[in-house]
């Protein structure tokens, strides 16, 4: 199977480095911040569309923009782009995010993806009202998939559970075509709802060995459910005609960084129940010991210089066009079929990748040129 290429929409502001609001205090980092208003955001989401980009992943949280609302005003601002919704199932029911989706479906003419965030971040989940443990935030998970698929077949739904108790729950119409599920999570609790529910999996970008040991555990838990399910990764990208030349911007965004507003964010992260937001901090270990550049190239190319003050996807893929389609590709082999790229700012490295990765990748017959292949699983 050849591989699909997604960027992202920065709805909490852009700029040159990688501090976000999320993560960075009112006074560092903010006075170079693009904001995320709809002129700035439509220039990306065109640029992705004109570049080939199949969609775009928008995040979810009380740091950034709504992203049903933002992907919806962007329908018109583009022709082909989808929109990789992000949206937490514990702050709405599931009803009601089924006939979002469904209404989402036919306006924009089929190009709704939906990512399922269970989250992970006990402070920003009671921020919604949720007071669920890590656990409990899966297990509700699992009945609200099994509801909205139930939905989404056109017959009224009866279901009891745990966490939700819905009765004749109907749309006026089904999405059609359903969109995609992409699920996240790394924990013993995430991987049988993924393997239960998902369309696509998806984990941040880790070492190629970690990331194949995960896919091989979903795929067998997959294979017990009877289903088969894509993979995909969330990666940064800093790619240049040179390698020392993205090597040297990597270098550039790391002195922008000042410690005391990397030990701030480190310590903010290191409180986070999500294993995979652990998994991402434990590829800072080698830098914490040594404190040269070099210690956070974690795999050839793989460079964990974003998650030092990031949540969430903490790793960038850096070198040259050639280099990068390279780690591509051996991602690739190893099941990952969807990317979800980014990089700072996002307007001018999606001009970056786009010019420069993208025809390589072609040229090696990677790429799908047929989004229709975006289909849901049984």
């Amino acid at each position: 199977m050849s591989i699909v290429l997604h960027w992202f929409l920065p709805t909490a502001g852009d700029g040159r480095t990688v501090l976000d609001r999320f993560h960075s205090s009112a006074e560092a980092g903010t006075a170079a911040l693009r904001e995320p208003d709809l002129d700035y955001l439509a220039q990306i989401a065109r640029a992705a569309e004109h570049l080939g980009f199949t969609g775009v992943l928008t995040p979810t949280g009380t740091w950034c923009e709504d992203a049903w609302l933002a992907t919806a005003a962007l329908l018109r601002e583009t022709e082909r782009l989808r929109f990789l919704v992000a949206f937490r199932p514990g702050v709405l029911s599931p009803t009601l995010a089924a006939q979002m989706a469904a209404t989402y479906q036919r306006l924009s003419r089929g190009r709704l993806l939906l990512n399922v965030v269970t989250g992970g971040d006990a402070v920003e989940q009671r921020r919604f009202g949720d007071w669920l443990d890590h656990d409990q935030r899966y297990s509700r998970t699992d009945e609200f998939l099994a509801i909205v698929r139930r939905v989404f077949s056109g017959s009224p739904v009866d279901f009891a559970g745990e966490h939700y108790r819905v009765s004749g729950a109907t749309l006026l119409a089904p999405p059609d075509p359903l969109p995609a599920l992409y699920f996240g999570g790394s924990s013993p609790a995430a991987l049988p709802v993924a393997a239960r529910r998902a369309d696509v999996y998806l984990t941040w970008g880790e070492p190629p060995q970690l990331v194949a040991e995960k896919i091989t555990k979903v795929r067998k838990l997959a294979d017990e459910e009877g289903r088969r399910l894509r993979f995909g990764i969330r990666l940064h990208v800093i790619s240049r005609d040179r390698a020392e030349d993205a090597w040297a911007e990597a270098r550039r965004l790391l002195d922008a960084l000042d410690p005391a507003t990397v030990a701030r964010a480190q310590q903010q992260l290191s409180t986070s129940d999500s294993v995979g937001q652990q998994r991402m901090l434990a590829l800072h270990e080698d830098y914490r010991r040594r404190g040269t550049h070099d210690a956070l190239e974690v795999s050839p190319n793989l460079w964990a210089g974003i998650g030092l003050v990031r949540g969430g996807a903490g790793t960038a893929l850096v070198g040259s066009h050639t280099e990068v389609a390279d780690r591509i590709e051996e991602y690739h082999e190893l099941g990952i079929d969807e990317f979800i790229l980014s990089g700072y700012p996002h307007l001018e490295e999606a001009y970056w990748f786009g010019e420069g990765v993208r025809p390589e990748l072609a040229r090696r017959g990677l790429l799908d040129e047929n989004p229709a292949t975006l289909r849901v699983s049984a």
